[in-house]
């Protein structure tokens, strides 16, 4: 997201939906911006944004509440805004007490906080409070985001089934793809002894089709979707998709892997779903990574770049910190022989 300078509390909550995805609810919203200058003033530029499900049990919230203040501590995040949905009023002021003074402490300018119901907006501190209506379709912010093209989903449950797909018709085409692709792999097998030397050709094949629709984005045909499904399934091939994102082109592959999540059969949903994770992380969609680890893995992922994935959000990592992967170290291309499926 471009930089956004934020003068009021509708400015706040304006950026909220677009740097979730959707618009929350029951959520602990946590806008961070920019690390602390050690003796200097705080810089902006650098931020993250976390999002939570809001606990309405105390030992719930002290939990929450002491895992944010320790991501802003890791990242020494200098200002951040607090924004809580909820139309439980001492819910909210709850968690305000159990972060907001530790936030302070630590040197953090709180520059708002905020509670959230039925399109109004609470002071959390005034809990007898109005309240303020407000209207974000009006707001210059939102409109700019439409122009770009940007997407906000109603709620999280309807960013969860944008990863579903409707064409019956096309994802029968894409499994019997796939069935056949499984097919031919078991045969070569079989007639090679090993399967090193036929996914090297493979993934040239992968690079090839990946760099053909970042360079030119159109929803591969459903023979080439079938293979490209089957391929990432190997922990190898999959490295090989992995290793070409970049930070440049991540909303590329975003697209790329979102297209084939929503086509995949069951059984082929977790190569696919990992490198969408990753690409949506790349990309600094927090949200879309956690939908499509859900989606794809349920709550107990075993893939390793889907732990990877749960790593870097849970830590609040920056995708700044990415470097590409070069192509010298993929085992396949060191190796070339004997890799097995995930």
């Amino acid at each position: 997201m471009d930089p956004f300078i934020a003068r009021s509390p509708v400015d706040l909550l304006a950026v909220v939906p677009y740097a979730i995805g959707f618009h929350p609810e029951d959520s602990v919203v946590l806008l961070a911006f920019g690390p602390q200058t050690p003796g200097g003033p705080r810089r902006a530029g650098e931020s993250f944004h976390a999002r939570v499900d809001l606990p309405l049990v105390e030992h719930q919230q002290r939990e929450i509440a002491q895992v944010l203040r320790e991501v802003v501590r890791r990242h020494r995040i200098g200002m951040v805004g607090l924004v809580l949905y909820t139309d439980d009023v001492a819910a909210a002021l709850l968690f305000a007490d159990l972060l907001v003074p530790e936030l302070v402490r630590d040197g953090v300018a709180v520059v708002d906080v905020i509670r959230v119901a039925d399109d109004r907006y609470y002071p959390v501190d005034h809990p007898d409070d109005p309240g303020t209506p407000f209207d974000l379709s009006t707001h210059p912010f939102t409109a700019e985001q439409v122009l770009t093209g940007r997407v906000v989903h109603e709620n999280r449950a309807a960013l969860v089934d944008s990863l579903i797909g409707t064409d019956d018709e096309d994802e029968a085409a894409v499994a019997a793809a796939a069935d056949a692709v499984v097919d031919e792999l078991l045969a070569a097998g079989h007639e090679r002894g090993e399967l090193g030397d036929l996914l090297v050709a493979q993934a040239r094949w992968v690079q090839r089709k990946i760099r053909a629709f970042v360079r030119s984005p159109k929803q591969l045909a459903p023979s080439v979707a079938g293979r490209m499904l089957v391929l990432v399934a190997f922990d190898a091939l999959r490295e090989v998709a992995w290793a070409e994102m970049t930070r440049t082109d991540s909303a590329r592959h975003v697209e790329l892997w979102r297209d084939l999540t929503r086509r995949a059969p069951a059984d082929l949903r977790t190569g696919v779903g990992s490198l969408l994770a990753f690409a949506s992380w790349l990309a600094g969609d927090g949200a879309l990574a956690c939908c499509a680890l859900e989606r794809c893995f349920g709550e107990n992922p075993d893939d390793r770049l889907a732990q990877h994935v749960i790593a870097l959000i849970e830590s609040a990592t920056p995708p700044a910190v990415w470097s590409p992967i070069p192509e010298s170290s993929l085992r396949l291309f060191r190796a070339g022989a004997g890799t097995a499926a995930s």
